[in-house]
């Protein structure tokens, strides 16, 4: 399971000169300065994982230690400031080092040294302000994330779903999971259950790949506003799958699930989605709909109304336009949301 950190980082003059020396910059390790600092095992993890011999680094003080004790490589971090989240990595190689650390940042006067240190894998700078996490149904509007902050499992699957946050590393070992499977069938052997419990990897994607998808959020927002102040919200089932939008009038209870693409692959994603968290929505649900960012080709369209599901798409900056599944068909399949 991937853990979810949410780290203060730009909110003193402290932590913003920590910030522009260590994640608006790779941090040159290989480099003796910094090489010297490091025991040679702490430099060969390093160098397995950021073979180019630099990376972002950042770290916490010993009053943090029981907790930094728990990360693992691909664990997701939230790096936040000034109402934002500013920019989101995941963990490489976490170990204890204070002259490491001290070559790097001036010690808190207070904490000492930012002794735990972790690099970090495929960091992107983001700009997310916490309205969004606000939204999610398990956390409040207000919380302004103060102090380093471990969550738990519920809330960390929350934030990774619903701000869309793609863990490069649990996926390349869900792959390598997914090979000795395959290689144990092909052969006509066993595969032990520990077999597929992949916790190390080996071959990283490069750092330039996207880690967190801000097409879709950006679509709910944009549409949103074109509601003319209606109120909407979002909700979780019991299996901690997140809805996109929830539309409640006077006249209609509408789920809308978004894609940042029109392709029918990510169609029937939404389809299944919407299918999935009708029931959940804590009250008679009029309408599905799927929203893109353009027209879908007829076929998807067909293939989304066959289920009785509305499709909306962005016809041109602020203006968007649905197509209307049939009324029987969503009559018939209403009383499956419902079930």
């Amino acid at each position: 399971m991937v853990q979810v950190v949410i780290q203060p980082a730009y909110g003193n003059p402290m932590a913003r000169r920590h910030w522009a020396l260590t994640l608006d910059q790779q941090v040159p390790f290989e480099e003796e300065h910094f090489r010297s600092g490091l025991t040679d095992s702490q430099f060969d993890s390093l160098i397995g994982l950021h073979p180019a011999g630099r990376t972002e680094f950042w770290g916490a003080t010993p009053n943090h230690d029981k907790r930094m004790d728990t990360l693992q490589s691909g664990d997701v971090f939230l790096f936040t400031g000034q109402n934002r989240v500013r920019a989101v990595g995941e963990v490489g190689v976490s170990f204890r080092n204070s002259v490491f650390a001290n070559r790097m940042w001036a010690e808190d006067p207070n904490k000492g040294s930012f002794h735990n240190v972790y690099s970090l894998l495929n960091f992107q700078h983001v700009d997310i302000p916490y309205s969004e996490i606000w939204a999610l149904p398990s956390f409040k509007e207000g919380d302004n994330f103060m102090g380093l902050r471990f969550l738990d499992a519920e809330k960390s699957a929350e934030i990774l779903q619903g701000l869309r946050i793609e863990s490069a590393v649990a996926a390349q070992q869900a792959d390598q999971a997914e090979l000795k499977v395959t290689e144990a069938l092909a052969s006509g052997k066993p595969l032990p259950t520990e077999a597929v419990r992949t916790t190390t990897t080996t071959y990283l994607k490069a750092a330039s790949e996207v880690l967190v998808h801000r097409a879709e959020a950006l679509l709910v927002q944009d549409y949103a506003a074109t509601l003319n102040g209606v109120a909407t919200s979002r909700f979780k089932t019991p299996d901690g799958g997140i809805a996109d939008l929830l539309v409640a009038t006077a006249d209609t209870v509408e789920v809308i699930e978004a894609k940042r693409s029109s392709s029918r692959t990510y169609v029937r994603q939404a389809l299944g989605q919407l299918l999935d968290y009708a029931p959940w929505a804590g009250q008679p649900v009029d309408r599905l709909t799927v929203l893109v960012p353009e027209r879908p080709a007829d076929s998807v369209v067909t293939y989304l109304h066959r289920y009785g599901v509305d499709c909306i798409f962005r016809a041109t900056p602020g203006q968007y336009t649905r197509l209307e599944a049939p009324d029987e068909a969503r009559a018939h399949l209403r009383e499956r949301w419902l079930a």
